[in-house]
């Protein structure tokens, strides 16, 4: 994500200045997060979208973790939740039928929109740095599991590809979400100042990443997650666009699509891929 954004445009999205003063902390940073989603679906914003103040406006400083937790009990949904379940605004979607053997392309362009741009721009952003292909596809597939759960998302991430990539792409997805809490300046890292209102001023890792963290920076294979890291924080721009055909030759050579679909192979994880499917099944 950029660390900055267009205040007028953020102040556009949310209904003015009036709308945004009676923002809680909590709620601010929510809508920080749903106008570069929306605006990057929408390709919105122009050249100066994702430019200008830093987030929340004005110089307003970011809230603290306490004041983030005041805010839960007023909500009826958690920020947990994946993409597919919550909408970004308003209702949610009718979501068109999918294939009777869904591919991997069918469900980024079916069931994946919340994070199929991003996706998109952080895997042509590896292509272009020259990224080994497996990386690429890695890139491809990061955040894909947002749309079904935000939190521990690589993890989530790691179990719902695990049977179709690579033990090195399953390693770089899991990890990945870690990683961004910590800065690596020889890798061109820095912690995203959006965090900062996101999870609070005074945010503090909890200690089973911390000690992720300290086993996957001593992994063979800690560049392939942080290279992830780096290509997720610099992928949002309204202005670019990426069509999937791009990556298509990429997904053939490093993912395993399974003949009866994803979904209805019996794999471990078939689950995850039907509840993707259907999100709208009452049980």
């Amino acid at each position: 994500m950029h660390d900055l954004i267009d205040r007028r445009g953020f102040l556009a999205f949310i209904g003015g200045a009036t709308a945004a003063a009676g923002l809680s902390a909590e709620a601010r940073a929510d809508a920080i997060e749903h106008y570069l989603a929306a605006n990057l679906a929408a390709g919105g914003g122009g050249a100066d979208a994702g430019k200008g103040t830093p987030p929340g406006g004005g110089g307003s400083r970011p809230p603290t973790v306490a004041e983030l937790e005041a805010q839960i009990p007023t909500r009826n949904w958690r920020r947990g939740a994946g993409k597919l379940f919550v909408a970004e605004t308003g209702n949610v979607a009718r979501l068109p039928p999918m294939p009777a053997k869904p591919t991997l392309q069918d469900f980024i362009r079916l069931r994946f929109e919340g994070t199929r741009d991003h996706c998109l721009q952080s895997a042509h952003l590896a292509r272009s740095k020259n990224a080994d292909e497996d990386m690429v596809l890695a890139c491809l597939i990061h955040d894909l599991s947002l749309n079904l759960m935000r939190t521990e998302h690589g993890f989530w991430g790691a179990q719902l590809f695990a049977p179709y990539v690579s033990e090195k792409i399953t390693f770089a997805v899991r990890h990945h979400a870690t990683l961004r809490f910590f800065p690596d300046e020889e890798a061109g890292y820095r912690y995203p100042e959006l965090y900062r209102t996101m999870f609070g001023a005074d945010y503090v890792v909890p200690e089973h990443q911390q000690q992720e963290y300290a086993w996957v920076r001593k992994h063979r294979w800690y560049g392939a997650a942080r290279l992830v890291t780096v290509n997720d924080l610099y992928a949002f721009d309204p202005s670019a666009k990426v069509s999937l055909e791009e990556f298509e030759d990429v997904i053939g050579r490093h993912f395993r699509q399974p003949k009866e679909g994803l979904g209805f192979d019996g794999s471990a994880v078939a689950h995850m891929w039907r509840s993707a499917a259907n999100p709208d099944s009452p049980l």
